[in-house]
């Protein structure tokens, strides 16, 4: 089976480069689910309703997401209730939503989705290796085939989280940073893996942002509103090939240039 996974949209840009380029691909690649990372989707911070309704009719499958989920409270309802969308499973019990999904692929293939957070300069939740284990045991009882969005700054606490699940899961896929890393590769026991899948959004940016404000965040050390930039838009992620034992044959990275 082909998955197709879909770094982090940011704002509206990002939304428009997936309904733009998203059918092409599943055409033109024979992909069998896609899995997006939405928690940037609404004007480039959190998620809602609305922009979890875009991209699911632009395509997708199963809604990722991170820290950013929980800035705009108005979905805290709406992913209780929508079984599509995941939060990072290492938060402690008693917040809304769920950590991880189990979904079917258009050919009836069950396929399980685990959502993690980093703890390396981030908040200080749950162990997303001992949580992430647990959820992946859970989902072993149905399916081989499951899927780890890694949502983390450090590339170290990734990569040790690869190395932790290899043999265990078909992927693990890093997320957050909004920056496309070139160390894709297969893991001696099956497991895919990449840092960053990247972000779908404006490119000519930093990390999707104008760079005027950020730059002089930078210079002066104080407070800027950031906005979403609007130029050079990409839809980036990475193609994966799975075979029918739950293990990775292939991983590639994507570049979509939008219009």
């Amino acid at each position: 089976m082909r998955v197709l996974f879909v770094g982090d949209v940011v704002g509206k840009e990002g939304r428009r480069a997936l309904t733009q380029a998203l059918p092409a691909i599943v055409g033109g690649e024979e992909v069998d689910l896609v899995v997006v990372n939405g928690e940037n989707s609404a004007g480039g911070l959190g998620i809602t309703q609305r922009t979890a309704q875009d991209i699911f009719h632009a395509g997708a499958d199963v809604i990722t997401t991170g820290n950013h989920v929980w800035k705009k409270k108005e979905v805290y309802d709406y992913m209780e209730g929508e079984g599509r969308i995941v939060r990072p499973a290492n938060y402690p019990p008693g917040v809304p939503g769920r950590g991880s999904v189990l979904v079917e692929t258009k050919g009836g293939r069950p396929v399980g989705i685990v959502n993690l957070q980093g703890r390396v300069f981030m908040e200080a939740i749950d162990c997303p290796f001992r949580v992430g284990l647990a959820a992946v045991e859970r989902l072993a009882d149905v399916t081989r085939t499951i899927l780890v969005d890694f949502h983390a700054e450090a590339t170290s606490e990734k990569i040790a989280l690869g190395w932790y699940l290899d043999g265990k899961v078909s992927a693990v896929l890093g997320t957050h940073t909004h920056v496309q890393t070139a160390d894709e590769r297969i893991l001696p026991q099956g497991t895919a893996y990449i840092s960053d899948a990247g972000m779908t959004g404006p490119v000519d940016s930093v990390i999707g942002m104008k760079r005027e404000a950020v730059l002089a965040r930078f210079l002066t050390g104080l407070p800027q509103p950031f906005e979403v930039a609007s130029r050079g838009v990409e839809l980036q992620g990475v193609l994966l090939d799975i075979d029918e034992a739950g293990k990775a044959t292939a991983i590639r990275r994507i570049k979509v240039a939008c219009n």
